[in-house]
């Protein structure tokens, strides 16, 4: 599996390049829908991006209650990390032909950026990756995405990944073996980064 995120502090080295938030994937470490967001983070360094990515215990957080102001440590970096992206990538498996509840309780927590000057994702190019035993799942869950993206005020990407597990994507060391899937990832990674506001991560 290829790494993704920076050894620096991604939130605060301001050095100029687009910051890009991975968030996502399931409980079970080394998923799929985890490699393929760590693919697609490695094609945004490749490209120029800085990069975190959020997902197993970084998104394993309590239910998100807007009227309790208790924050864990979890929940504190992944809001400040979304607050100061350039640009977002979510993954989420489809569980039962929709997003998982875990992504999608991470996804709550940015009702906590409602009174920033930079509203929820409002403005920032959000890339959506799914993962799904089958192709109904994957390409329905992938119009969730889509949906939750532009109710955060956020412009999805052209392009969204919907990934098919039942075909062999992945080789028996986890590597990503289906060429078709590594070019949208790729594209998908350029599109972000094409949209990201110039100048790198905001002040």
């Amino acid at each position: 599996m290829t790494a993704t995120t920076t050894s620096v502090n991604p939130v605060a080295d301001h050095d100029g390049r687009p910051f890009v938030v991975g968030l996502g994937g399931t409980l079970r470490a080394g998923s799929s829908t985890e490699r393929a967001l760590r693919h697609c983070l490695a094609a945004v360094e490749r490209q120029g991006g800085r990069t975190a990515l959020f997902c197993g215990a970084d998104i394993n957080l309590p239910m998100y209650n807007p009227h309790d102001p208790d924050r864990t440590p979890e929940a504190i970096a992944l809001i400040e990390a979304l607050r100061s992206a350039d640009a977002v990538v979510i993954g989420s498996p489809g569980y039962h032909g929709g997003i998982s509840g875990l992504v999608k309780n991470a996804l709550d927590y940015i009702e906590d950026l409602r009174g920033d000057p930079t509203v929820y994702l409002d403005n920032k190019p959000l890339g959506c990756i799914t993962c799904a035993f089958g192709w109904q799942a994957a390409v329905g869950t992938l119009g969730q995405l889509r949906a939750i993206g532009h109710a955060l005020r956020a412009w999805p990407t052209p392009l969204g990944v919907p990934i098919n597990s039942a075909d062999p994507i992945w080789d028996a060391e986890g590597n990503l073996s289906d060429d078709t899937v590594a070019a949208q990832l790729e594209l998908l990674a350029t599109q972000v980064l094409t949209f990201a506001p110039a100048g790198g991560a905001r002040a």
